[in-house]
């Protein structure tokens, strides 16, 4: 488990390196943002939402504190959440962000370690939605059904669960980056479809989403965007 935890903190490194240049690469965000559009379609003014994985806060924070929900952004990557710090956001509730391993999220470490006991166990059933995009294709396979898991536990019964994957069948697999090395993860559709429903939701919507990366060396992919509910 040490070492799994050093290869998230590099990885966390490698974002604080790329910083803002990762919305340069991937300047489209129709997908995600017609998720953030559902949330705020379903959920009541006020509502709270955990964003896994928000870097800059660009779209999905900035989207869902503009119109209405308390957000609560975690990173693992310091410039990425200073970033999101200093953004200006224009809805009632100013978004709230901490720097947590998401492994950690729903654990006694959260408060224990990073200093967050409201994602911790004491957390349980406090968010009506979870978001995260892109930010699980960082794990190997075989964490993310506990990462799922957890974040299940962080909802409230019913809640909503939004995610962004990359369809392909991959495992961990070292991939070149804005000039850095990212291990990623990925499987195909129906297979996280059975990963999600194993986890405890019910899939109530995924759509595919053609995509070619700007100014990156990686090759076009095709983007998941999954809507899920909570089960019991």
């Amino acid at each position: 488990m040490r070492h799994r935890r050093a290869a998230r903190a590099l990885q966390a490194v490698a974002f604080d390196t790329i910083g803002a240049r990762y919305g340069e690469a991937f300047p489209a965000k129709d997908g995600q943002l017609a998720c953030g559009r559902r949330l705020l379609a379903e959920l009541e003014p006020g509502a709270r939402v955990l964003d896994v994985g928000c870097g800059t806060g660009e779209p999905t924070v900035r989207q869902l504190a503009d119109g209405g929900l308390r957000v609560t952004g975690v990173d693992l990557s310091d410039v990425m959440l200073s970033l999101a710090r200093r953004a200006r956001y224009a809805g009632e509730h100013p978004p709230s962000f901490h720097r947590i391993d998401l492994y950690d999220l729903a654990t006694e470490r959260a408060s224990r370690v990073w200093g967050s006991p409201e994602l911790g166990p004491a957390g349980a059933g406090r968010f009506a939605a979870v978001t995260a995009f892109f930010s699980l294709i960082l794990l190997p396979q075989d964490e993310i059904p506990t990462v799922l898991g957890r974040l299940r536990g962080l909802l409230r019964p019913g809640g909503l669960l939004v995610l962004g994957m990359v369809e392909a069948d991959l495992d961990h697999v070292p991939l070149p980056f804005l000039g850095r090395e990212l291990r990623i993860s990925g499987y195909l559709r129906e297979d996280l479809e059975r990963v999600l429903v194993t986890a405890g939701f019910a899939v109530e919507e995924c759509s595919g989403h053609p995509y070619a990366p700007a100014s990156t060396s990686l090759p076009p992919e095709e983007q998941l965007f999954l809507c899920c509910r909570r089960v019991g």
